[in-house]
């Protein structure tokens, strides 16, 4: 990240960016960190593709929790 971008208050690396994604499926994020992070997905490439990717495994193990093994049966 440009030297000068870090200045900014709502500016984060994609490393603390990452983490706040992963946070966020614990935690509700407090107002700045939510800002700070449609920001950041707003100008990233790579960023977006992490959270759809955290997503599609909440989506898995979801379903994963409420599969039944009906054909052992």
């Amino acid at each position: 990240m440009k030297t000068w971008m870090r200045r900014l208050p709502l500016m984060r690396s994609c490393k603390e960016v990452s983490a706040l994604v992963i946070a966020r499926e614990d935690r509700a994020l407090p107002w700045s960190e939510r800002m700070a992070l449609r920001l950041h997905m707003a100008i990233c490439g790579a960023c977006p593709r992490f959270e759809r990717q955290v997503l599609t495994l909440r989506n898995a193990m979801r379903q994963w929790r409420h599969y039944t093994d009906d054909a052992a049966d």
